[in-house]
């Protein structure tokens, strides 16, 4: 059958939460009453005449006979050029079970927010149409949502008990990129970018109008939105195999997720994005403690770049001071050594309220991992510019206060990220503090 954006949902489409701390309502019996299928399953295509036909059979025969539950599957068309449409089409034709939207605009998060919007299912969800991650994990995906203990399931690649193929280029980019939602945002769930989720309609039709993101960044904005609404997000160990052929330009994605976390940054920091009534309906907005946190993202960093202009002003004044007898690279490295150290002491100290003496030297000593990092990079930019040509004292310390206020970026990604996590420090605040 094929299906149009105008199939309303039904009248209890948009169902109450349960309130704070308590269980959803079963997501089974409401499909039941309403005569609908308990699940949705949605996959976005984009020109994937070649891979369409097969990976949707493999999905719905493995939903038929071992799913379990009634289902549905939409394939969601974005404006794809090829034959997808007349292929999608047929298999809705020939399978009872499978429904096609289309699309006129590109965009996977576009997609997704239309179909969800519109879907009737109690639960939703999607993935790949490369069917990467192993379809035996779909049960264990839903099942939380459907007993109604959680509001949004993910599959994580990044899990000791995944088992993951694919290439180190994209294995050390994912693990970056949630690195970087941890240190900027707080995230405390491992893998934003796995294309395997699912969510209650309910917490679906709450945070998808504050979702603003089309494109690749819709999955991050979402689960970002969902922790700070106090959602119960619950994830699965997948089995994932990469798509060698896959399209997705990783430059280009890379820059729109960091133009992405950045405008959330702000959003939080300055109160425009409104989530204090869906934290109610919800539950409470993670625990103390990380609320905390997130309010001191702001702070943490004015105190970091206080320090870190103190530290570059040092910096700056060694490397003149020793240049002359050590060399260009040889002041760097004992100027940057030195403000590390001292670097390191003020913002355990001061940005990130870290006192006593617990856990001191390995805060060091991470801390030097870090300083090793921007060593690379102001060393490297020192070695590009000399081979480029023979510059001037004036160009020489431009090039390395430009490479020092990327490092600082990164530095202060990792010290809030890892060094200094909660999550891994709980430094005893009655011990003896630091003078």
């Amino acid at each position: 059958m094929t299906a149009t954006l105008d199939s309303a949902r039904t009248s209890g489409a948009a169902e109450k939460p349960a309130g704070r701390n308590a269980s959803r309502p079963n997501a089974a019996r409401i499909a039941a009453q309403r005569g609908v299928p308990v699940l949705d399953v949605v996959v976005p295509v984009y020109n994937e005449q070649v891979a369409l036909a097969g990976s949707i059979r493999r999905l719905h025969s493995y939903l038929r006979d071992q799913f379990g539950f009634s289902y549905r599957i939409t394939i969601a068309d974005n404006a794809s050029a090829d034959d997808t449409p007349a292929i999608a089409r047929a298999l809705a034709a020939e399978i009872d079970e499978v429904q096609v939207v289309r699309l006129e605009q590109k965009g996977r998060g576009r997609a997704l927010h239309q179909v969800w919007e519109n879907s009737d299912a109690p639960v939703l969800a999607y993935m790949d149409v490369d069917l990467s991650t192993d379809l035996a994990g779909l049960l264990p995906l839903v099942a939380p949502l459907i007993s109604g203990h959680s509001d949004i399931a993910i599959g994580t690649r990044l899990a000791r008990s995944a088992r993951v193929v694919r290439g180190p280029k994209r294995e050390i980019i994912s693990r970056c990129y949630n690195l970087i939602l941890r240190s900027t945002l707080s995230a405390k769930f491992s893998d934003a970018q796995c294309g395997f989720k699912a969510i209650r309609a309910e917490a679906a039709h709450a945070l998808l109008p504050l979702v603003r993101d089309n494109e690749w960044f819709f999955d991050t904005e979402l689960l970002v939105l969902a922790q700070r609404c106090g959602m119960r997000i619950h994830e699965v160990p997948v089995d994932w195999v990469d798509d060698p052929d896959s399209r997705v330009d990783l430059l280009g994605t890379a820059i729109a997720d960091l133009l992405g976390v950045a405008r959330l940054v702000k959003g939080f920091a300055v109160g425009d994005i409104p989530i204090t009534e869906i934290a109610a309906q919800f539950g409470p907005a993670d625990d103390a403690g990380l609320r905390g946190r997130h309010g001191t993202l702001l702070r943490q960093g004015v105190f970091f770049a206080t320090v870190g202009v103190a530290s570059t002003v040092a910096y700056l004044l060694l490397f003149l001071a020793l240049r002359s007898g050590l060399g260009p690279q040889g002041a760097n490295l004992v100027a940057l050594l030195i403000t590390a150290i001292g670097n390191t002491a003020a913002n355990r100290r001061f940005t990130f309220g870290v006192r006593g003496r617990t856990r001191i030297a390995r805060h060091h000593l991470q801390g030097l991992v870090v300083f090793g990092i921007g060593l690379g990079l102001t060393s490297g930019s020192l070695a590009v510019l000399h081979a480029l040509s023979d510059p001037s004292r004036a160009v020489e310390v431009g090039v390395l206060i430009v490479a020092n206020l990327i490092a600082t970026l990164v530095r202060f990604a990792l010290l809030r990220g890892w060094v200094f996590h909660p999550a891994r420090n709980h430094a005893n605040h009655s011990e003896e503090e630091n003078a």
